[in-house]
Formats: C-alpha cells, structure tokens, sequence
C-alpha cells in the first residue's frame, strides 16, 4: 500500500508552495528544521489521503515515518492518528508513536498529533504519565514539545497538574519553541481556570522567558499583560 501513498502524495507536488514551506519551517542551515525536504502538498490535503488510506499497515506507516520527505511522515503520523481511533489495542499505536519520535522531528509534526495520541492514551491511563517527565527531560527539542502538547488533550478534560509541573520544568530552557509551546498550554489552562494560572505567573512571571510569557497572558486585558511585562 505504501507504493500507492506515495504514488498519490507525488501527484500533489507543488514546487513553488514547497519553497514557502522550507522557509516557513526552518530547513536551512543550523535552523530546527535543517535537511528536512518539503514537496509542497498542504495539510488538508495530507488528512484527505491519510483518511483514504487509514488501513494502511504500521510496516507501511514505518516507510514513511523513516522517509527524509516531510509530508510522507505527516502522511504517516495522520494514518496513525485515523488508526488509534479505532484500534483495540491503543498502547501499541502509542508505544509505536513513541518508538518513532526522532522522526516526528518539526513543530506540526508534533502538535497535530502529540494530543490524539499520546495525550489521549495518558488521559486514560493515569499511571503511564511518567512518561511524560521523561520526555521532558531530553535533550532532543521534540520530544520536550511532544511532552508539553500532550498536555492539551489533559487540559481540555480538565486535568491541569501536569501542565504546571511540566511549566516549572521548563522555565529555563533555551528553545523559542519550547517557550512558545509551554506558554500556549499556560494560555489554554487560563482559558479553562483563570485563578491557576494566575497562581503560576505570580510565582514565576519574573524568570519566564519573554515569549513564554507573552504567549501564557495573550488573552489577558492590557492593563493586566502590562503588570506582567513591566517585570
């Protein structure tokens, strides 16, 4: 089946939408994007062939997960999101998913998925969430920004411990897009209970980074984000 996705994905090649994709998704040199090859196709259109061909093998799914095309693993990761939906055995798409993090490798990657599957399995699975705290301490960017996007599927249930200690963790790391993630999640937890997260800045508005904090009080009035920019 693997032969056919391909065959299906290469008729959408679009060269000019490939070249705003690689710069919009830092693939130059020394970027957190470097190397990775963009064909152009855009994600409703990677979902629609995903959807058409969800019955699609995790040996044909590893094809395109090893794959140096970025639309192949995103082909990949939504085949495995349609597959954990239906799946009897869910911890084998989730331990799958977690097998192949050095290929779920650029920030669209992750937060179009993190949350249907990995946040969906631990929001079951209570004691498995120690996982998360793993992934959190690695030194690999994506699976630190797989740890705190899999958070939102707790948030939406709300479910905020794990958010906050994940935040605490990350207040000195040195990526932007750590900042930007951990700030979002901070954003989507005020939007569910407004007193904790206000809690949380009070205790740390004063070390966060900037784009962290810009992002958690986004929602905020302005006479409210200049309190907590004026720091």
């Amino acid at each position: 089946m693997v032969n056919k996705i391909l065959k299906e994905l290469k008729s959408k090649k679009n060269a000019e939408q490939a070249k705003v994709l690689s710069r919009f998704f830092k693939t130059g040199k020394g970027q957190y994007g470097e190397g990775d090859v963009f064909w152009g196709i855009k994600v409703p259109v990677l979902r629609e062939i995903a959807r058409k061909f969800k019955e699609a093998s995790l040996v044909d799914i590893q094809e395109l997960l090893n794959s140096k095309v970025h639309e192949h693993r995103m082909t990949g990761m939504f085949i495995l999101v349609e597959k954990y939906k239906k799946a009897e055995s869910k911890k084998e798409i989730y331990e799958f998913y977690l097998k192949n993090t050095k290929n779920i490798n650029n920030w669209d990657l992750v937060d179009l998925t993190a949350p249907n599957i990995v946040g969906a399995f631990l929001l079951e699975n209570k004691k498995e969430r120690k996982i998360l705290y793993s992934l959190v301490k690695s030194k690999n960017l994506w699976e630190r920004r797989i740890a705190v996007l899999s958070t939102f599927t707790l948030l939406r249930n709300k479910e905020y411990e794990d958010i906050l200690k994940i935040a605490e963790l990350l207040l000195k790391d040195e990526q932007d897009l750590i900042h930007k993630a951990v700030g979002w999640m901070l954003r989507e937890l005020g939007k569910r209970d407004k007193e904790i997260e206000i809690r949380f800045l009070e205790k740390h508005y004063k070390i966060m980074p900037r784009t962290m904090l810009r992002y958690a009080i986004e929602k905020f009035d302005l006479k409210e984000k200049k309190k907590y920019m004026k720091r």
